[in-house]
């Protein structure tokens, strides 16, 4: 606290100097031109937004600044129409970010977006190491004449995201920018019972420690801890950024260096980042050659649970405190033991008693004196883009980058830990704990090359291009695992403490691994651009695309897309017509997925299925126990990728003097050759294997509008908002899944819920009733009466609304997203709901007292004796919700009160809000996520945060 002090002290000094040698009075002025906004395609190609052919959204820089967000993806959220974003943890340094645009197009292949960042294809879709401070915009593309250019990697739509850089002829600024705040918890509507709530609903029930007290005695326990305070805490958010840029004749430089921390809001998770930026830019004399050269440097290190990679802890209460927070009894004392010891040496391995689990939770989060998880990556980016103008018409242009990420983890038990001790204990070793070190090393490397022609002809203007691309990506990876360690010695990630390996016993048994993987893809392509008079306009694309992951004879695949427009607004009827800018657009191409395998949070898509289409062994104990080789994977030389193909019909307009602006797309999406189940034989051992069969369709609509109220000097507001819908719906499968609590059939949606309709309580017996096959109300809920319902856990609505207000250097800006008509079953509730859980020793909802009685028939709350099912609609919710995103209130401080020589050139502050309030039926913490049985999740934070940018 004192560090931020002192820079605030800093700040405010460099403030009182501007002012104070502010001797002269200036008044503030701006030349106005009329400067048409360009719209990024790719590939050095550029438009204006008049004759831009393609559905994109561009977002600025002033969305993402100053938001106390990792990613710049969180960010995102509610700013473009037709993009699905869902963060499903708010962990520090979270890759669990889920992005779609224009519906899911696939059953098992990835489904996120191809990123472009200064023109270099990226990895995973993590970010966690890119400054969102440095990013100048981001255009996201969304129909085929966009994203057709891209091949096989563009199918489920690309951004491209575009870094700051300097401006020529410019002076030296320089610029800080400081945001401090506090990150807090969201709040739910569980209702977890107090400590007399649970002793009265177990004394009700005639179960455990509530059936052995008195009613004054449940009034007057003396221990009533709220266990969310234990395992969730209040948390600071702070970042720091100094940027500088100046521009000589032929040259330009952009330079940052950034600092984030983030606490988590669970005990020992945290995120910090280093960053470091240069970008310059520079011409010839005589600007025939152009280039540019970028590094970016970034460290980030996190810890975090190991619920984050491992969701096989999510329902485990001894291993996962966002499952504790709820169901740990709150009769019982927090911190009685101060370390894993101290509660082995009371409880040894007792730890399935009533309430013992939460002891071991609070244990566990002793971070690296019991369950500890540090993860550090470097990322370096280097990107250098050359053009030479051969003449006025022809230009070579390439662009050559790398994108380096370097991973290390330690992750384990410590062996003071009380796990650690119990593993031990149970085993008969006399050393526990185990360390996992691990290493990992990703190389992307993509260098494109073009040759391109512009020229016009009186009113005709021809654009044609020619493209080589190549990627390649090396990725090895190596671990090792230490079984035993000794707690004299034991060090984090120094490897001692290591205790030698037992042969005889076959303890202390240390494990190795190790992968490498090259993957490489090549294409060349083609563009075309014609435009005449500025009323019609063409472009095509046509590509053709290879990837290493498939079979000769399916390594390559060819791709196209055609796209035009006709701008109204110049047609001579159109004069002096209502219109400022009416135009008609419509596209269709064909895109391909070749990244068949859906990736994890974290992981390269790129490098999975490298060996797919090639039969591979396995080994493995069969009958008797005996060790041998089975089948592992059928080569299937015949697979290919999945293919897309992709209508669009758009209108953009502007009228009122330009004051209401907006567009509207229609879509529809088909996506054939699914990578999906195909029968086989037994004799192969296997009953299926995974081929090329089945599609899907995603429909929808897009909208956006943006409405100026008021454009005056010193006072501005406006008003925006973008909605879209979309409808998935699978039209063929060979294999469907017609069975459980998700369905995947023809003519039906993807993941479509399969439950037993839930009809309330019966008031004469307090059981649960549903409503049979035969339409016949049972107390019975069997998988025959399950249902189609037609909902899914996607949003069929989504966007975001809000305003941007400026009045006198005050400015005021608010930002709502929303998600609609998307179900999603609680797991959470659906534990605290079940006496079942309450009778197993662990906490439940207060709701629970209403619980039907003899006395108490008219409730929705079914008999504490009742059967409970768990295939039935009861728990399963809509989780539409509307949130207020963001609001940020600023003051800049007019620049008459700074001279010339003032050190200080323009201040401003602010306050914000990020997540600040959620409308929802959605009783957990957050509605936000893509999941289906959402247990322990960690909850994304509210952040309330101040901060100022200092120019000098």
């Amino acid at each position: 606290m004192n560090v931020k002090l002192r820079v605030l002290s800093v700040g405010a000094l460099f403030f009182l100097y501007g002012l104070s040698d502010a001797q002269t009075t200036k008044t503030d002025t701006a030349d106005t031109k009329n400067i048409e906004e360009v719209v990024v395609l790719g590939y050095n190609r550029t438009s204006t937004k008049p004759k831009d052919v393609t559905a994109n959204t561009t977002v600025t820089s002033e969305v993402l600044e100053n938001r106390p967000n990792v990613s710049f993806l969180n960010s995102l959220q509610g700013s473009a129409p037709g993009v699905t974003i869902a963060s499903n943890s708010g962990s520090p340094g979270s890759a669990k970010i889920d992005m779609v645009i224009r519906g899911i197009s696939s059953i098992s292949a990835d489904t996120e977006p191809l990123v472009i960042i200064d023109g270099v294809p990226t990895g995973a879709n993590q970010f966690r190491n890119l400054n969102s401070e440095d990013i100048e915009s981001i255009s996201i593309l969304r129909d085929a004449a966009a994203t057709s250019i891209y091949g096989n990697r563009g199918a489920n739509g690309v951004l491209l995201v575009k870094t700051k850089g300097g401006k020529y002829n410019s002076r030296l600024k320089l610029n800080y920018s400081m945001m401090t705040g506090i990150s807090v918890m969201p709040s739910n509507k569980f209702n977890i019972a107090s400590a007399q709530d649970l002793l009265r609903i177990q004394k009700n029930n005639g179960v455990l420690l509530g059936s052995t007290l008195s009613d004054a005695d449940i009034v007057n326990y003396p221990v009533n801890t709220n266990w969310e305070d234990v395992f969730f805490k209040e948390d600071i958010v702070q970042q720091h950024n100094i940027s500088t840029t100046f521009g000589g004749e032929n040259a330009s430089v952009y330079s940052s260096i950034g600092y984030l921390e983030q606490g988590g809001l669970v005990p020992n998770t945290n995120f910090k980042r280093f960053t470091f930026r240069n970008n310059i830019t520079g011409r010839s004399n005589d600007k025939r050659f152009s280039y540019s050269a970028i590094v970016g440097l970034a460290y980030s290190s996190r810890k975090q649970l190991n619920q984050e990679t491992n969701s096989g802890v999510n329902a485990n209460v001894v291993q996962n405190p966002l499952l504790g927070a709820f169901i740990a009894l709150p009769y019982t004392a927090a911190g009685q033991y101060g370390s894993g010891r101290d509660l082995f040496n009371a409880i040894g391995t007792n730890s399935g008693a009533p309430g013992n689990f939460a002891y071991i939770l609070e244990d566990n989060l002793r971070g690296d004196q019991s369950v500890f998880g540090r993860f550090n990556e470097t990322s370096i980016f280097t990107s250098a883009t050359t053009s030479y103008k051969i003449s006025e018409d022809f230009t070579l242009n390439n662009r050559t980058g790398a994108d380096v990420k370097i991973g290390n983890s330690m992750a384990g038990r410590h062996p003071n830990g009380y796990l650690s001790l119990v593993v031990a204990a149970t085993n008969g070793t006399e050393y526990g704990g185990s360390e996992t070190i691990g290493n990992t090393r990703e190389l992307n490397f993509t260098t494109v090359s073009s040759v391109n022609f512009n020229k016009t002809f009186g009113n005709h203007t021809v654009g044609l291009g020619a493209y080589l691309e190549y990627n390649k990506i090396h990725y090895l990876s190596s671990f090792q695992t230490q079984n035993g360690l000794d707690p004299k010695t034991f060090a984090i990630g120094q490897g001692r403490g290591y205790i030698a390996p037992d042969l005889v016993k076959d303890i202390y048994i240390p494990t190795v691994g190790a992968d490498k993987i090259t993957a490489g893809a090549l294409a060349y392509f083609m563009t075309v651009d014609y435009d005449y008079a500025d009323k019609y306009g063409f472009i095509g694309t046509l590509r053709r695309d290879g990837n290493y992951r498939f079979a000769p004879g399916n390594k390559w695949g060819t791709f196209w897309s055609v796209g035009g427009r006709w701008n109204i607004d110049k047609e001579n009827f159109m004069d002096g017509g209502f219109f400022d800018m009416l135009k008609l657009r419509a596209s269709y191409g064909t895109q391909g997925n070749a990244n068949v395998i859906g990736a994890g949070d974290d992981t390269n898509p790129m490098l999975l299925g490298a060996a797919i289409v090639r039969d591979l062994n396995v080994v493995g104990n069969g009958y008797s126990n005996t060790s041998g080789f089975f089948v592992g994977n059928i080569a299937n030389p015949y697979l290919q990728w999945e293919e897309l193909s992709q209508g669009n019909i758009g209108l953009d307009f502007k009228f009122l003097n330009n004051k209401l602006e907006g567009n509207v797309d229609v879509y529809r999406k088909d996506t054939d050759m699914l990578y999906y189940n195909i029968p086989s034989s037994a004799i192969t051992s296997q009953y299926q294997y995974r081929g090329n069969y089945g599609s899907l369709r995603n429909e929808g609509i897009e909208a956006v509008l943006r409405y100026n109220f008021i454009n005056k000097p010193n006072a501005k507001f406006t008003i925006f908002a973008n909605a879209s819908y979309n409808e998935t719906t699978i039209t063929k499968l060979l294999i469907p899944v017609t069975s459980g609590s998700l369905l995947l059939e023809e003519g039906g949606t993807l993941q479509e819920w399969n439950l037993v309709p839930y009809l309330g309580v019966n008031p004469n017996t307090g059981n649960e009733m549903y409503l049979d096959s035969n339409g016949n109300v049972s107390e019975s809920a069997l998988d025959k009466d399950r249902r189609k319902t037609g909902k899914n856990y996607f949003p069929k609505y989504q966007g975001g609304f809000g305003f941007n207000s400026e009045y006198h250097g005050f400015t005021l800006d608010a930002l709502f997203s929303f998600h609609a008509k998307f179900w999603r079953s609680d797991n959470q509730l659906t534990w605290s709901l079940n006496p079942a859980y309450m009778r197993a020793g662990y906490n439940v909802s207060s709701d629970l007292l209403n619980a039907w009685t003899p006395d108490n028939r008219e409730t929705d709350i079914p008999s504490l004796n009742a059967p409970i099912s768990a295939i039935t609609d009861r728990l399963l919710f809509d989780a539409s919700y509307v949130r207020l995103k963001n609001v940020t209130l600023g003051y800049s401080v007019p620049r008459r009160f700074f001279s010339e020589k003032s050190v200080l050139k323009s201040v401003k502050v602010f306050v914000q809000g990020e997540n600040i309030v959620t409308w929802s039926k959605w009783r957990g913490y957050d509605p936000e996520g893509l999941g289906t049985f959402p247990l322990g999740v960690y909850p994304n934070p509210r952040t309330f945060s101040l901060g100022a940018n200092l120019e000098f």
